[in-house]
């Protein structure tokens, strides 16, 4: 069994072939796996962590497609379900000339929606040291409560729990449902990693200190700000700084985020310790950084993700 559990949406990214382009001028697509839970279970495996991925795709030629990439990741799919109800997910992403995006989604329902309580693998949370999610499955039932009787049972067997209140809001009913979700899955977490737009957008500050204080609650252990080029904001309940990210050449930004989420756990399941010691702190959050700026360097998510190697070779010769 996995010693991390990603749980969530897995779905297909067409990402157009040019950048700089709108979706209604893009000459054509490339197909690429994405979804944020997925991208953090394979950028996991590519640093050497036993990762898992937990949730639903369609039973269809895109479903399966999705599982062989992981698994071929080296992404434990066992807690993985396949619906015949309905398909899976799509996302459409636009990219700018700047490498930033703008997506259109294709869910109604899609596969990972209809994920659902029944289906969570409870040996698997036993046996794991973490359980990373994200927003997207606390949007609609039954993928919320399946989310929430995840995140419990892992709670409760001592699992530490990483979450990501990824900002989706045309997935949502509307931005008062997406703020109210989205920190509904924040107080059950001990690892928080968040952008700096959404934490503007959860607390209405601009002073990531302030909304820090906004945010926090007393079961957390570490929270992550992230700023793109600007690098990365880290609090926790001894310490807080800054920690500079690098310079390169950005492609799309899919799954940079995402990059980063696995950069920062893998450093934390191999030693805990380091929450409690701010240079190690800073050294995993550098780390962290080049994962998240190696993601931006080729088009799609899980294509762009870099193993162990690439992130000492560029951490040496950034």
């Amino acid at each position: 069994m996995a010693d991390a559990i990603c749980l969530g949406e897995l779905l297909i990214d067409f990402v157009p072939t040019v950048t700089g382009t709108g979706l209604t001028d893009a000459p054509a697509f490339i197909k690429a796996p994405g979804g944020a839970p997925g991208n953090v279970a394979v950028g996991l495996a590519r640093l050497g962590v036993s990762s898992a991925f937990m949730g639903k795709v369609g039973d269809d030629a895109f479903g399966h497609f999705l599982a062989n990439i992981l698994a071929e990741s080296g992404v434990d799919v066992s807690p993985l379900r396949f619906s015949t109800e309905a398909r899976t997910a799509l996302a459409f992403v636009s990219l700018r000339a700047d490498g930033e995006r703008e997506f259109m989604f294709y869910r109604h329902p899609s596969a990972d929606m209809l994920f659902n309580p029944r289906e969570v693998d409870v040996e698997a949370l036993h046996r794991a040291k973490l359980l990373h999610f994200g927003s997207i499955s606390l949007i609609s039932e039954p993928s919320r409560g399946a989310t929430w009787y995840a995140v419990d049972t892992a709670r409760a067997a001592g699992c530490l729990i990483s979450y990501d209140p990824n900002l989706r809001l045309p997935l949502w009913p509307d931005a008062n449902a997406a703020r109210e979700g989205m920190l509904l899955g924040l107080k059950k977490a001990h690892v928080v990693k968040l952008s700096d737009d959404e934490s503007e957008f959860l607390t209405g500050l601009s002073d990531l200190d302030a909304a820090r204080q906004a945010l926090w609650h007393d079961d957390l252990k570490l929270m992550v700000v992230t700023r793109g080029r600007a690098g990365c904001v880290y609090f926790t309940p001894e310490f807080s700084g800054a920690v500079e990210s690098f310079t390169v050449e950005a492609v799309d930004a899919t799954g940079a985020g995402d990059g980063f989420v696995a950069g920062l756990l893998q450093g934390l399941l191999a030693d805990p310790a380091t929450l409690q010691d701010e240079a190690r702190l800073r050294e995993l959050c550098r780390f962290a950084n080049a994962v998240g700026a190696l993601a931006t360097t080729a088009r799609g998510a899980i294509p762009a993700l870099p193993d162990r190697e690439r992130v000492r070779e560029f951490l040496n010769h950034p």
